[in-house]
């Protein structure tokens, strides 16, 4: 189980923007620190923690943060809609596009995705593979 995702970015406010623009839409709560942004989905009291987290921060050896070639982290949204007006919403907060949201023909009949990336060229996915919402051919 991945317990923790960790993106490194030189400019924690524009990342915070860009993040804050769709993952507490998916039910993810910020915590900042000195450290950087600390993202978590929420546990009631007992129960076992909701993994994984998400970080931004600067990298811990000082140098400029760089995106990894072939690295992704892919978010799940609850619907089609929800994945546009994610998608849309991460772009007005200074994301750029890497795939239009839709389907794409290399993947199962009803995963519907959009790629972007962060201001420091991370690459994200917002999915949806709901079996109530119409699939690729239909």
């Amino acid at each position: 189980m991945i317990a923790y995702v960790t993106f490194g970015a030189d400019d924690i406010t524009r990342a915070k923007r860009f993040y804050s623009a769709f993952l507490p839409a998916l039910g993810y709560r910020l915590e900042e620190g000195p450290e950087g942004l600390s993202y978590a989905l929420p546990v009631e009291p007992g129960q076992s923690a909701a993994l994984p987290d998400f970080y931004v921060k600067s990298p811990f050896d000082g140098q400029p943060a760089s995106a990894g070639n072939g690295t992704m982290v892919a978010f799940e949204a609850r619907s089609q809609m929800q994945v546009r007006d994610l998608y849309a919403a991460a772009l007005a907060a200074g994301g750029s596009d890497e795939g239009q949201p839709g389907f794409r023909a290399a993947y199962g009949p009803r995963f519907y995705v959009g790629y972007l990336r962060d201001p420091q060229g991370n690459k994200v996915a917002l999915f949806a593979s709901n079996p109530d919402e119409p699939g690729r051919d239909g």
